[in-house]
């Protein structure tokens, strides 16, 4: 944490300090709706109705969006069990709103659209999923909202996703496209496409799938697992999402503004902490949407990951999100593809010889002696494995 001469008199709400650092503005525009800070609801169960929606914004949620829906219920098609956290990720068979419309025009829309005016935040009905499904769902919930965001990633054809997104443009209110995880070139390809039928802002991505666990893919004791999918889907399928979706998100998020520079990007899967909203800030999003970490450890993570981001960013330099936001991605289109070996740089004075760094080297260009690191840059092949490694700042890398 950076300490200054002379202590402002506001305090950073990341570490509750006074005089820590200068307090930072986190509030952000997207899409021309206005956020008190970039850690927004997503789209699934933490949302499901009026009253949740009540916990999230209490829980220090810069915006709400709620959980997608449609103009049939979910049920009773929805598996039971269907939600499992497992072994580094969370997995989920999940459809959209077990609500009918009617239910949320009546009542749920009614609770949240009163908890985010007076907390001054947006209120955003996420909708789905055919056009004409998206069309009447809007329609019907106009007068409650600030903006739409379309769940496309139920539609396999781009005309489609088009398509429903055009339906929601129909209704004057800013439309934010939500896109399922796709594979590099196709991501681009598509997310131009919906900009064109005119969304004003993209949300990258939903969940990834279908993938399969079984009970010993979860924390449940080994003498007490039989080998059951954690899924009641059939054949146990399931969709992921949590630590794992971040990096195919980040992928894909630097892809599209690699592409279509300026187009606002909503970030979402994997994001637990300040750090993790960081990383997608670095590669261009300019807002953020959390749901495993909301499910697994309670409305408060809104708030908790914002005071985290403030802290990070104080402890950076920076006077507002816009100083990072981006960052990752022009370093990465300036510096392009690296293919000379290089060793790393090396800092012996914050070598602690914990020896990870050796254990896993495979060219045997690293051997701790005496307590210390000792580099041979004939043999390294510039994997960059020790970098990451390191968990002291001792090896950093050439580039």
């Amino acid at each position: 944490m950076i300490f200054y001469s002379t202590p402002p008199t506001l305090y950073c709400s990341g570490c509750w300090l006074l005089g820590c650092c200068p307090l930072i503005d986190l509030s952000v525009e997207v899409a021309g709706l206005r956020f008190r800070n970039p850690v927004l609801t997503a789209a699934c169960p933490t949302v499901r109705d009026g009253e949740r929606i009540r916990r999230a914004v209490e829980g220090g949620a810069g915006g709400v969006v709620t959980k997608t829906i449609s103009t049939r219920p979910a049920l009773p098609k929805i598996p039971r069990p269907h939600m499992a956290e497992v072994r580094g990720g969370f997995i989920n068979a999940e459809l959209w709103s077990e609500l009918p419309l009617e239910r949320w025009v009546s009542r749920e829309l009614r609770v949240a659209r009163e908890v985010t005016r007076a907390a001054g935040i947006p209120l955003i009905a996420s909708v789905g999923h055919r056009p004409s499904e998206v069309r009447r769902v809007a329609e019907a919930v106009a007068d409650y909202v600030d903006g739409f965001e379309v769940a496309l990633a139920y539609l396999k054809r781009s005309s489609d996703m088009a398509a429903a997104v055009r339906a929601a443009k129909r209704f004057g209110k800013p439309v934010f496209a939500k896109l399922g995880v796709l594979p590099p070139k196709t991501t681009a390809r598509v997310a131009r496409r919906v900009v064109e039928a005119g969304a004003d802002a993209l949300t990258i991505s939903d969940s990834y799938g279908p993938v399969l666990a079984i009970d010993l893919s979860t924390y449940m004791p080994e003498d007490l697992a039989s080998g059951d999918a954690v899924m009641g889907s059939w054949m146990g399928f399931g969709w992921l999402s949590g630590p794992p979706l971040k990096f195919m998100a980040m992928r894909m998020i630097a892809e599209i503004l690699s592409e279509i520079p300026g187009v606002p990007v909503v970030g979402v899967g994997g994001v637990s902490t300040g750090r993790d909203a960081l990383e997608m800030f670095m590669v261009g999003a300019s807002a953020v949407q959390v749901c495993t970490a909301a499910i697994l450890l309670g409305p408060q993570i809104y708030g908790r990951i914002a005071r985290q981001l403030e802290a990070l960013l104080a402890k950076l330099g920076a006077k507002s999100l816009e100083d990072v936001r981006g960052l990752a991605l022009r370093k990465l289109l300036s510096r392009g593809e690296v293919l000379e070996p290089k060793p790393p740089v090396y800092y012996p004075e914050k070598c602690v010889g914990c020896r990870l760094c050796e254990l896993s080297c495979e060219y045997d260009a690293i051997e701790v002696v005496n307590g210390k690191a000792v580099l041979h840059p004939d043999r390294c092949f510039g994997c960059g494995l020790c970098v990451t490694r390191c968990r002291f700042g001792a090896l950093k890398p050439p580039y």
